[in-house]
């Protein structure tokens, strides 16, 4: 491959925690990009501490520089990948995300026609068929996002309207430099770094010093977990992950968070002294939700995803953030 020599040197960062089965499509897709945009890139993969095959599945991935550390979470294994990385700009991919073919040459047509604008948020696409777990996620993009997700753009969100657009580290492109700056303003509400919100607050701080832009043409496919069991774990960790994130963050989602925990206190009340009309309410707000799905421009199958797994889904949200509710404390209290 022969890179343009007017766009940007790059490198490409994924840390990876136990992902054998995806590490090689996204690196492989990842790879079929860049050729497309005759781009050369130096591509950095942190194994985070992973205990299962994929240490083998990555010594089988030929011109990739691996960094190998012990268990620290997300934010440390972007930083690690950050840190050995030498690109003037940097792009942060998940293992589970998988590039379009012609996303690097929408992107490397913007940085050549318009240099200013060196970040990007991806726009992330799923293919939901036959997992009602991703397609549930994607109906709440729907509705939280509507305002990109019902008529996805051109365009660019800064701190002002930061929490009306959908942003992520799982597809991110930005300044080597810059990235640094963010890493080093970055403060958890924890002591325990893996479970710090690393993307919100890093992109919140990237957001107040300029635009992030989002296009449709500089897309991914990101693919959701397809088991009740990984369902589970990931709303309760996201759950604690939004604490970190929005506790100390003053806006309509914080806003929204408290509203939703003043039901799910109620409704746990409610549960306890009178179990059937509580069920009864559960499955009419379920109901309700999936509407709005649909209203917001989400497909039937995320409406109907929505309205079966809600209350699962709030009740290990809500338990993850009473989980980070006391972590956030003790770490105010010096314990």
């Amino acid at each position: 491959m022969t890179s343009r020599s007017d766009v940007p040197s790059l490198s490409v960062v994924i840390p990876v925690f136990n992902e054998p089965d995806w590490i090689g499509r996204s690196v492989g897709a990842l790879r079929a990009a860049l050729e497309n945009a005759r781009w050369d890139a130096e591509i950095v993969v942190v194994d985070d501490g992973s205990t299962d095959d994929t240490p083998a599945r990555l010594a089988e991935l030929p011109g990739v520089t691996v960094v190998t550390q012990p268990n620290g979470g997300r934010f440390a294994a972007r930083l690690a990948g950050i840190t050995k990385a030498s690109g003037e700009l940097v792009l942060m991919l998940d293992s589970r995300v998988v590039l379009e073919p012609g996303s690097l040459v929408f992107l490397r047509d913007q940085l050549v026609e318009h240099p200013e604008r060196t970040v990007w948020n991806g726009h992330i696409n799923t293919d939901n068929t036959g997992n009602p777990y991703g397609a549930f996620m994607q109906g709440l993009v729907a509705v939280g996002w509507r305002r990109y997700v019902a008529n996805p753009r051109l365009t660019s969100f800064t701190a002002e309207d930061f929490d009306a657009f959908p942003k992520g580290t799982g597809l991110f492109l930005a300044p080597r430099e810059l990235l640094e700056e963010a890493a080093g303003s970055f403060s958890s509400l924890y002591d325990d770094v893996r479970l710090a919100s690393d993307d919100t607050r890093m992109l919140r701080w990237i957001a107040e010093q300029g635009p992030i832009f989002i296009a449709p043409g500089f897309a991914a496919e990101y693919n959701s977990r397809d088991s009740l069991p990984k369902f589970v774990k990931h709303a309760y960790f996201r759950g604690s992950t939004f604490v970190d994130g929005y506790l100390d963050s003053p806006g309509p989602v914080r806003n929204a968070a408290f509203a939703a925990g003043g039901v799910g206190v109620a409704g746990t009340i409610l549960l306890l002294r009178k179990p059937k009309a509580a069920l009864a309410l559960a499955a009419a707000g379920s109901v309700a939700a999936g509407s709005v799905v649909r209203k917001s421009g989400g497909s039937k199958d995320q409406s109907l995803a929505v309205v079966k797994l809600l209350t699962l889904f709030a009740a290990c949200f809500g338990a993850g953030v009473l989980r980070g509710l006391a972590l956030a404390v003790r770490k105010r209290l010096g314990r």
